[in-house]
């Protein structure tokens, strides 16, 4: 190990990073030990560690931008999400964070995103604060002794320091917080926001260049499960509170991974090592899976504890509806050691419908499946981002647009090919609203939904009758077993038969807008597999 220390500083110096001390992928009890220690946070009674994140308790997408750079600038899909920065200021600031931490302790954890060896990244974590270090320590693949001392140089270096406050006037960018990669360079910096998730989605937003760019892999937003006798493997796609971590998370399937995944010619592979879960109004009887994962190791942001006790109230919403639990995937008990599937058997696109209009369940064809991956249509909810007290419809292209650097049609490709070589069957699945909008209508019964996409993992769901639904272009199931046929139908569930004909027309008039804006070159059989226009005046279903 000695060999490993020497390199750690080595490469410090070269950084010119210097530290008071540095601690060097530490254990979860030093890491524990060292947040208490420094008055990060304090253990709960089930033994995880709180931390609460400051003022930004969610992602800031605002505050995200890419260096534009020879290299990435024909590849890179430039826009509102996407942000160009200058290597110029990217580096001034990165120069100023490193100043700050001089004299400083600082914690570095070296581990792998892409649980297949053929197509995973070495990323070293530096970071100001010990209770980041143990997140990113339970988020990633934590290597072995051997792969430690083999590990030397990473391929990716992630920068972390959140109380460095950026002079975003002279820097031209929009706040203090600052969340920047420079692909070229191999390096990416986190200034200004305490929210771990920013890390985690860094490395995700890393790895969705590298691996389509070098490997011809897919990179998924998605969950990822298979069934323990057969290894059928499914994948779940979504924007957070649309279900994805829940609904993976199922006792009678051997959990792959909870967010983040690659489709390669051999199978799905997990990107992480571990969960993040929205911890809101959590409750053993209804996610079992993640409440016993709330225990020693686990990192608790944000959720109200009481002092004295250390007891969790997960209904609080006094910080944020955003609560957050990180722990490693095998605290997960009905988990997938290897962290790898085969080719998935189904795809479940996971949304959540805030004007209550799409059905519980639908399958999609192969056209359709790109056009809806590339919509990802869903309701934004609340806490997910800063400012966002409600759900609002959005369009989030491939269910993940903040984290796909690429043009979308290069990812739609992707996934339309692996469809049509496998064979992978598609449904769209309504976590959202029934009998109404938000507001009105009432949120999906989680055992409905569980019950829907049982049928359709099972293979359940093909023996019963579909009817296709002309407006957006999908075959509604007139039957599944377990859930009150009259619920398939959305437009039964509403009381004002033609409020609903209307909510869905506005619907559907969104989902061609959002296209028609967004993607006016992309190709003919993507473009027409969403809501037929000649239907838009007729009534849905």
């Amino acid at each position: 190990m000695e060999t490993v220390e020497v390199e750690i500083m080595n490469f410090l110096d070269l950084q010119g990073i210097n530290p008071s001390k540095v601690h060097h992928n530490a254990s979860t009890a030093e890491l524990v030990s060292d947040a208490l220690r420094r008055n990060e946070g304090m253990l709960t009674d089930t033994g995880a560690l709180a931390v609460r994140t400051g003022k930004y308790t969610g992602r800031s997408p605002e505050d995200k931008f890419i260096v534009d750079s020879a290299g990435t600038h024909s590849r890179i899909h430039w826009g509102k999400v996407n942000r160009p920065v200058s290597r110029q200021v990217f580096n001034q600031i990165r120069e100023e964070m490193i100043r700050y931490l001089d004299g400083k302790e600082i914690f570095v954890f070296d581990g792998f995103a892409g649980a297949d060896p053929k197509y995973r990244r070495k990323f070293r974590i530096i970071n100001e604060k010990a209770w980041q270090n143990l997140f990113i320590h339970d988020l990633l693949i934590r290597p072995d002794q051997e792969e430690l001392e083999e590990f030397l140089n990473p391929d990716f270096t992630i920068l972390s320091v959140p109380g460095y406050k950026c002079d975003f006037r002279r820097f031209g960018i929009h706040s203090e917080a600052a969340i920047m990669i420079d692909y070229d360079a191999h390096q990416a910096i986190i200034a200004g926001t305490a929210y771990a998730g920013e890390i985690k989605k860094t490395v995700f937003s890393i790895m969705n260049y590298v691996l389509p760019v070098e490997n011809n892999v897919l990179p998924m937003h998605c969950s990822s499960n298979m069934d323990p006798v057969t290894g059928d493997t499914a994948v779940f796609f979504g924007l957070s509170g649309t279900g994805k971590t829940t609904l993976s998370a199922d006792p009678s399937r051997m959990l792959i991974g909870d967010d983040e995944h690659g489709w390669s010619r051999d199978g799905v592979f997990n990107i992480e090592g571990g969960c993040y879960a929205k911890c809101i109004d959590l409750k053993e009887e209804e996610q079992p899976e993640i409440f016993h994962a709330v225990k020693f190791g686990a990192v608790v942001e944000n959720v109200a504890v009481d002092p004295h006790t250390g007891a969790m109230d997960f209904s609080d919403r006094t910080l944020t509806e955003n609560t957050r639990v990180g722990y490693p995937l095998d605290f997960i008990t009905n988990s997938v050691a290897e962290e790898r599937g085969g080719i998935p058997k189904t795809v479940i696109f996971l949304t959540a419908d805030s004007f209550g209009v799409l059905p519980p369940i639908s399958r999609l064809s192969n056209e359709a499946a790109m056009y809806q991956f590339v919509t990802g249509f869903t309701a934004k909810l609340a806490g997910t981002e800063r400012g966002v007290k409600e759900p609002q419809p959005t369009f989030s292209t491939l269910f993940g647009e903040p984290f796909m650097p690429l043009k979308a049609e290069t990812y739609a490709r992707m996934l339309g090919e692996r469809l049509e070589k496998y064979g992978t069957k598609v449904y769209l699945v309504n976590t959202g609203w029934s009998g109404g909008p938000y507001g009105t209508g009432r949120r999906m019964k989680l055992s409905y939904t569980r019950a829907m996409i049982r049928a359709a993992l099972a293979g359940r769901l093909e023996k019963q009758e579909f009817v296709h639904d002309d407006l957006f272009n999908l075959d509604v199931p007139k039957a599944c077993p377990g859930v009150p046929a009259e619920i398939l139908n959305p437009r039964n569930t509403w009381k004002d038969k033609n409020a609903y004909d209307q909510q869905a027309l506005r619907l559907a008039e969104m989902f061609e807008k959002n296209f028609q804006e967004k993607y006016p070159d992309m190709p003919e059989e993507i473009a027409t597999a969403g809501p037929h226009p000649e239907a838009l005046e007729s009534k849905a279903v």
